[in-house]
Formats: C-alpha cells, structure tokens, sequence
C-alpha cells in the first residue's frame, strides 16, 4: 500500500482535509488558518470527500494554496509540500504546523478579520475568548504554581457542580464587565484547566476530566 492511499485510509479528521480541487484561495485561507491555530494538519489536494483519488495539476494547485496564504491570511502561514503520484494521477500533499505567531485571521469579505480552528474534521470561527488564549503572552502560558484567585476558585466550584457554563453567565455569577470575563476564561483554557465545545454557534466551557493535574491546590480549596 502506497503512502498516499494510507493517509486517505485514515479519512479526514483534526489534522486532514480532502479537496478536490481549488477554486476559491479564501476558503483555503480558512482551512489553513484552523490548521495553524490549533494542531497543525495536513491537506490533500486532488482527492475527493469519500476518499476517491481523482488527481490534479500541482502547480496550479500549490499557486492557489501559496495565494490564499500570501492574500488572505494575517500573518501569512508558512507550509511544506510534497507531491505523490497514484496510478498516474497526482496529489499534491501541503503540511501546515502548529503555528507560534498565532492567531492567524483571515481577511474575510467587507474587511472583516476572522481566526479559525480546528475540531475533528471541520473549520469553526474563534470567538474572542480563544483569540485572547491565543495571545497570551509565553510566560503566562504556564501556572508555575500560582494560586488560583477566588473568581477563579469560584468559577472551578461551579463547574464542579454542574456540566457548563456560557461566558456571559460567567460574568453575571462573578459580578464582572464581560471583556474581563473573557479574560480569566481565555487563562484558564490556556492553563489546560477548562476546555470548550460549540453547538448552534454558542460556545459552553466545562472542567477537564484530568484538571486536578493542571491545579496545585486541593479541591477542597475551592
């Protein structure tokens, strides 16, 4: 079994995407911009959605990949590429690695900005709470035994009663302006403690099941 029809084997989940063929760099922004984002990934250009490979022109393929790059995101992502040939048909293979200069947003119609990521095989808008995570400064990135605050504190007791919980209930229960919210929100995530999921556009935050590993306190602290 050849490489390219092994990498199709696995179908497309967090880190491959199948194209067809290229016909709009903005939506390839999008793609990239997710892959960047969050954990890197890999993109099939000349394969279809159910795995049928159906080749394509490299060149002309990796021009438009280079111009939704170059044109469309903020920064510009960098990526690698490598061409596979399968019973004279060509694939063109791009790589894209987590990137460190992220967020990377994409220049969407109107002027508008919009950063991506990735989960499971599809490409969601960040909303301002994942932007703010991402920008956390390096040496913020990790709690190195500082004590959680008592919003903190009480934001983790919450959630340890109950499933989830929406930002702007965050902000109403603590008493605060929703941007400051965000904020405590965004560090948490960074610090591994508290994870998200989306559903019909609205974002839910919920405790991770190892999150007594991220605290250096006792749950009966909080």
């Amino acid at each position: 079994m050849s490489l390219i029809t092994e990498l199709i084997r696995e179908g497309e989940h967090q880190q491959q995407d199948f194209k067809y063929q290229i016909t709009d760099s903005r939506k390839i922004a999008r793609t990239l911009s997710a892959f960047a984002n969050t954990d890197g990934g890999r993109l099939l250009i000349g394969v279809k959605d159910n795995g049928r490979i159906t080749g394509c022109r490299p060149d002309e393929e990796y021009h438009m990949v280079e111009g939704a790059s170059d044109l469309y995101c903020e920064p510009p992502i960098p990526f690698d590429h490598k061409v596979h040939e399968f019973q004279g048909k060509l694939v063109l293979e791009i790589w894209v690695d987590p990137s460190k200069d992220r967020p990377h947003f994409v220049r969407e119609e109107g002027e508008v900005r919009r950063a991506y990521y990735r989960r499971e095989d599809e490409n969601y808008p960040a909303n301002r709470i994942l932007v703010k995570m991402w920008r956390i400064p390096k040496e913020e990135k990790e709690r190195n035994g500082v004590s959680l605050n008592e919003v903190e504190k009480d934001l983790l007791g919450f959630l340890r009663a109950n499933p989830e919980v929406t930002i702007s209930k965050f902000a109403r229960m603590a008493g605060l302006p929703i941007s400051r919210a965000e904020d405590i929100m965004a560090l948490m995530i960074r610090w591994g403690i508290i994870s998200w999921r989306i559903e019909d556009g609205r974002y839910f935050y919920f405790l991770n099941e190892n999150f007594e590993e991220s605290l250096d306190l006792s749950l009966n602290d909080f």
